[in-house]
């Protein structure tokens, strides 16, 4: 008989087995080692007492699946996890999602493994990481000193009472993603490679009372115009703003200021493309091969990529293999296993410049789900992380294939005509997939895709698709259109809006450009009307920086109707109108206005702005941004100098800040008090109901005392 393997020994083999193994194996170790210190005697053993034992091993692997199946912990459950828990179900590869209740690729695979968190909760993710043999992520924004210290020193896990280090590897590598992470210093790796890998010029932007200056020698170096980005927590062609002049100086400061920043020579690129690359690596992190998928065409427009085509359209073979090899190269440079996308330009003298680089599966591979069923991106990502076997090329089953994302449109149902006409074409020469993702229709918010394949060139099965391509634009179009009706009022009273004559915001003209920013499409202020619509004058003052924050006020502008309580929206820019802000918030008290909600995002001063030159109780609305989640909006507004008292809500909270102004109301004017209690009545009354609901359902009997 083997010796019982020594303690050290099972430890340096967790990051081997599956969980599920490695219990079976501490506790055949501990059985052998009970026999050498108690040998059983024939007589003595009691078959109860062995059935307990069995029952109590079952009870130990209650939490891994029955066939010892690898656990894979992804951080983050979105439409891109959902995907890759369609690929693994049937290959029988588990996966534990660090996400909210309800995300998307929950719904797609049921397993009490998951974790219900954030996927930034350090905490939240060595809990993830205790219950799985891998880490892999669906974004690229986690905490990656968390996964550090996991690689360096593991999670304490404990196994029939022995407590072991559990180092699940993670793929891609924390190095990568935290890499990826800035995009500057991502450019920066690939310049320095010594692979010859394009970019395009740059330059770090200074902080804080620099940062003009800093954008002032970014404009000579580099002329204009000229890209400024964030650096960090941006994506889908967020976090850029283009600089025509020195004019958009002061309007991007204000946009992007607070955020750490780098600028970029303008590219003058003449296409989008993109190539997804399957990268393995031996068990000590030696690269074993980088597999290109064929390139694509990408189009983005409003800052997200609505289209792909492969392969791409008037582009040649030539071109399409530079750009696999180019991807290919850009990939050895970094570090772990998985599937990366690597965004690239084509340029007018036809070569190729990378754009950036997600670590992770990518909207322009969905296509690969059809196109290349054998191995898809998410099959391929499973593959790489578990180190399983990966094709040496990766050749489309079809000769053309057309993705198209499903955005939220102006209403909840707009996409439904699209989705009903996916499901029911059938075509000899095409067909076409439906991917919904389970999640709430909101404008521009991904909801779905639709792939369609063909046996024909790619201008033919664009020719053939026009019907899916004509409504997803038509589906943009009221988008935007709705935008331009319901977005820009000039005032608002009792719900009567009374829309500007302006055109719809602009498309943008590339993935480094920046949509529709505030500089390309100026809101022109509006007199605050003395009288309204009816013979009531507006007792509370809605206002915003900019049309954008509107849906952020549409909740309390509800609830201000609710309670009859008649107000004026007016737009008011601190920064780009702030003579006639401050006009408006001198003579808003002479005009029967007794409260001022105010709404703004980034840098904020409109709450304080406002509040310093009116009498008036000030309620700050902080409207949350693209890369700080509105905490930038928020601390802006609660830093208020003493003197200048502005009240704060919770970051996108309209709903209190009207409520707190009805309460104000309600200081001297009983109907509005009377209003209140009510409102708080039938909202404890609503409590009560849904208790009672649960009681008489049977699920009380979770809370006893």
């Amino acid at each position: 008989m083997d010796p019982a393997p020594r303690p050290n020994a099972l430890k340096s083999m967790g990051h081997r087995l599956s969980l599920t193994k490695l219990k079976r194996a501490l506790s055949g170790r501990k059985k052998k080692l009970q026999e050498i210190q108690e040998p059983n005697q024939p007589n003595e053993t009691k078959p109860e007492e062995e059935d307990e034992d069995e029952d109590e091993d079952e009870d130990e692997d209650d939490d891994m699946s029955t066939e010892g199946n690898t656990v894979i912990g992804l951080l983050g459950g979105g439409q891109l996890g959902r995907m890759l828990c369609e690929a693994a179900n049937p290959l029988g590869i588990d996966i534990a999602i660090l996400d909210d209740h309800n995300a998307p690729a929950k719904q797609a695979h049921n397993t009490n493994r998951h974790v219900v968190g954030s996927f930034k909760d350090p905490e939240r993710i060595k809990e993830l990481a205790a219950r799985s043999d891998y880490l892999s992520v669906e974004i690229e924004h986690v905490d990656t000193e968390v996964l550090e210290e996991i690689e360096k020193n593991g999670v304490p896990i404990e196994i029939n009472g022995e407590t072991v280090a559990h180092r699940p590897p993670i793929h891609p590598s924390w190095r990568t993603l935290r890499l990826i992470q800035d995009k500057y210093l991502q450019k920066e790796h690939f310049k320095s490679s010594g692979k010859k890998i394009p970019i395009a010029e740059q330059i770090a932007i200074e902080s804080g009372d620099a940062t003009l200056d800093s954008l002032k020698k970014a404009g000579k170096q580099f002329g204009f115009p000229f890209m400024l980005k964030a650096r960090k927590g941006s994506y889908d062609g967020r976090g850029n703003f283009k600089i025509n002049s020195e004019d958009d100086f002061a309007e991007a400061i204000k946009a992007l200021g607070t955020l750490p920043l780098y600028a970029e020579k303008w590219a003058p690129f003449v296409k989008e493309l993109a190539v997804m690359v399957i990268r393995t690596e031996d068990s000590d992190g030696k690269l074993k091969s980088c597999v290109p998928y064929p390139a694509v065409e990408t189009i983005h427009e409003d800052s997200i990529c609505t289209k792909v085509f492969m392969p791409p359209r008037e582009v040649s073979e030539d071109v399409c293999e530079r750009a696999r090899k180019l991807a290919t190269e850009v990939i050895s440079t970094l570090w772990g296993r998985g599937v990366f996308a690597v965004e690239m330009f084509l340029l007018e003298d036809g070569s190729l410049m990378i754009n950036e680089v997600a670590p992770r599966p990518h909207n322009s591979g969905h296509y690969t789900i059809e196109a290349v069923p054998y191995m898809s991106q998410y099959k391929a990502q499973l593959h790489a992380v578990l180190d399983l076997p990966v094709p040496e090329k990766l050749i489309p089953r079809v000769k053309s294939s057309i993705m198209l994302n499903i955005l939220g449109g102006a209403k909840p149902d707009s996409h439904h005509y699209l989705s009903s006409l996916a499901r029911g074409t059938f075509d000899e020469d095409m067909d076409v997939y439906l991917h919904l993702y389970g999640k709430e229709s909101k404008p521009s918010r991904k909801i779905g895709h639709i792939t369609i394949t063909g046996f024909r060139s790619i201008q033919e099965l664009e020719a053939k698709a026009k019907p899916f391509i004509d409504l997803v634009d038509k589906i943009r179009q009221d988008r935007l259109q709705a935008t331009s009706e319901t977005l820009r009022p000039t005032q608002e009273t009792n719900g009567s809006a009374k829309p500007t004559e302006e055109a719809p915001a602009k498309p943008t003209d590339g993935a480094n450009a920046v949509k529709s920013t505030a500089a390309e499409s100026q809101v022109q202020p509006q007199e605050l009307a003395t009288e309204t619509a009816s013979d009531e004058k507006p007792l509370v003052l809605v206002t915003m920086g900019s049309d954008s924050d509107l849906p952020v006020l549409k909740a309390g502008l509800d609830i201000l109707k609710e309670f009859n309580v008649p107000y004026a929206l007016d737009i008011t820019s601190a920064h780009r109108t702030p003579k006639y802000m401050m006009r408006v918030a001198d003579e808003a008290a002479g005009k029967g206005i007794k409260v001022i909600i105010a709404a703004a995002g980034g840098a904020a001063h409109l709450p304080g702005m406002i509040s310093s030159e009116t009498p008036l109780p000030v309620i700050g609305v902080p409207v949350k941004a693209t890369h700080l989640d509105g905490l930038d909006s928020l601390l802006s507004i609660v830093q208020m100098p003493r003197g200048v008292p502005t009240a704060t809500v919770g970051i996108n909270n309209s709903t209190n800040a009207a409520l707190l102004a009805i309460r104000i109301l309600g200081s001297f004017v009983p109907e509005y008090q009377a209003a209140m209690k009510k409102y708080q009545v039938d909202m404890e009354e609503a409590v009560i109901v849904k208790g009672t609901k649960l009681r008489e359902g049977g699920m009380w009997r979770t809370w006893q005392v």
